[in-house]
Order: C-alpha cells, then sequence, then structure tokens
C-alpha cells in the first residue's frame, strides 16, 4: 500500500480532516482487534485468574481485609472460605458471545495507550511546536493514570461489590444465582469507571490551558464536587457507607492534586505572557 503523504493542517480542508481522523480510528480499532485476538486465545486466565479471581476469598483484597480483621480481634466477612453465589449463564450463545465481548474490551483497556498516541496525533498538527514536544509525557502520565485506576477498580472496587451484591439475601427462600453477563459487567462496570475517573488530572490540566477553569473556580466549588464524587462513588460501588469512602478518598486527593496542576498551569501561562510583553 502506497504510503500516504500528510499534509500541511492549514491547508487542509473539512473532507481532508475527517479522512485523517478516519485513518487514526482505522489503526486504532485495528490495534484493538489484534489484541482482543490474543485475549480471546487466552480464555483460561482471562476468565479464570482475572474475571473469576475477585469471586475466590484467596483473593488479595479479601485477605488484606481479613488480616486486618483478625489484628483488631473482630470477625470479618472476608474470612469466610467461598462467596454465597453461583455464575451461571441462561442464554444458548451467552459464554460465546460473554468470550466475545470481554475479549474486546480487554484490546480497549490494553490497547488505550495507542488509542491515546494516535488521538494525540491527530490534535498535535493544530498545536505549536513547544507543546508536541510534551506529546511523550502526556502520553505516559494519561495511560499511567488510567491503569492506575482500573487497578484500583479491580483490586478495590470490584472485590467491595461482588462480596456485597453477591452476599446480600433479603431471604433465605432466595437463592444468588448470577447471571455471567451480570457479573462480568460489574466488574468492567468498576474497572473502567476508576480508570476514567483517575483521568481527572489532565483533563483538568487542558481546561486549565483553554480558560475554562481555574484554581480559584476549583476551590469555590469544592463542595459541590465532593457532593458530585459521592453520587460518583454510590453509583460504582455497593450501597454501604465504607465502599463508597475507600473510593472517595484517592479521587478526593486526584481533585487535589488537580487544583496544584491548575495552580501551575496558570503560573507558567503568566510567565510566558509576561515574556511576550518584554520581547
Amino acid at each position: 500500500m502506497a504510503k500516504r503523504e500528510r499534509k500541511n493542517p492549514d491547508e487542509m480542508s473539512f473532507l481532508d480532516h475527517l479522512e485523517e481522523l478516519r485513518w487514526h480510528l482505522v489503526r486504532s480499532t485495528l490495534a484493538v482487534v489484534i489484541i482482543a485476538c490474543f485475549a480471546f486465545v487466552f480464555r483460561g486466565f482471562i476468565f479464570d485468574t482475572i474475571l473469576f479471581g475477585p469471586k475466590n476469598m484467596d483473593f488479595p483484597t479479601y485477605q488484606f481485609f481479613c488480616n486486618i480483621g483478625k489484628f483488631f480481634g473482630v470477625d470479618s466477612e472476608f474470612c469466610g472460605d467461598s462467596m454465597p453465589f453461583t455464575i451461571q449463564s441462561r442464554l444458548m450463545a451467552g459464554q460465546f458471545s460473554a468470550h466475545i465481548w470481554t475479549s474486546i474490551w480487554a484490546g480497549v483497556i490494553l490497547g488505550f495507550p495507542y488509542i491515546l498516541w494516535e488521538l494525540w496525533k491527530f490534535i498535535s498538527p493544530g498545536l505549536y511546536e513547544k507543546e508536541r514536544k510534551h506529546s511523550k509525557g502526556f502520553i505516559i502520565t494519561a495511560s499511567g493514570l488510567f491503569f492506575l485506576g482500573v487497578l484500583f477498580g479491580y483490586y478495590i472496587v470490584a472485590p467491595l461489590s461482588i462480596n456485597f451484591l453477591g452476599s446480600y439475601q433479603v431471604s433465605k427462600e432466595v437463592l444468588n444465582e448470577i447471571d455471567l453477563a451480570s457479573y462480568i459487567g460489574t466488574v468492567r462496570a468498576s474497572v473502567i469507571a476508576c480508570g476514567i475517573m483517575f483521568e481527572l488530572p489532565i483533563v483538568i490540566f487542558f481546561l486549565t490551558k483553554v480558560g475554562l477553569v481555574t484554581p480559584e473556580i476549583l476551590k469555590k466549588y469544592r463542595k459541590i464536587a465532593l457532593v458530585i464524587i459521592l453520587i460518583l462513588s454510590a453509583i460504582i460501588t455497593p450501597p454501604d457507607i465504607t465502599s463508597q469512602i475507600i473510593v472517595c478518598i484517592p479521587v478526593l486527593i486526584l481533585y487535589q492534586v488537580s487544583i496544584f496542576i491548575s495552580k501551575m498551569v496558570v503560573k507558567n501561562e503568566a510567565k510566558k505572557e509576561k515574556a511576550r510583553n518584554n520581547a
């Protein structure tokens, strides 16, 4: 296939931009598909080790909370032998469908840095040369925060949700026989939601860059932000106070970090403005 020649962004029409975006989307989709194929092959590791890991009581998170309970001499529900629920598939193509979609989502999560890189390649021609030099730092930072959120969702939010919802009973007459799609959906939602939430500092950085957010605004609406964080925590966690507090703490820390980042951006922009005026 002939190598496509990149045009000057100042000379590109709207259709040229759409064509450029199409190729970035094609390459991103291709990367996701390739990773998804590998995930599809390693079915045992993806399902038995990763997805069904939080269902077993020997999961590191349960062992950690169990040891804390033993240290303080408190009986803990995290010290049980097994979860009081089973996972089943009620549809003929249920397991195959779960296999396909889980592989695709694995491709999206693992391919996030490359997707981010393609997005950056699309928007970078419209930036100044000095701003383009920081692309590597941006991709590494954004990817690191995303994967940090994914790990937090997998090791904290997902186990707490599974333990609470899987063992909750309104009556002894009702058995918890969880559908496969519902179980996978809980794990997936916890992981991806936390991954996105941990991108808050990056979002604040760009909003400050374009002048939509300032440190003063972040400080002024901190209480409102706290309420929003509590609502989001209630959505992605089981309805118990402990789980919501555990999720709130890192997000509140990220919010404070975002205020600091916003201050640094404003300070740097002020220095640049002063330098331009003195030139």
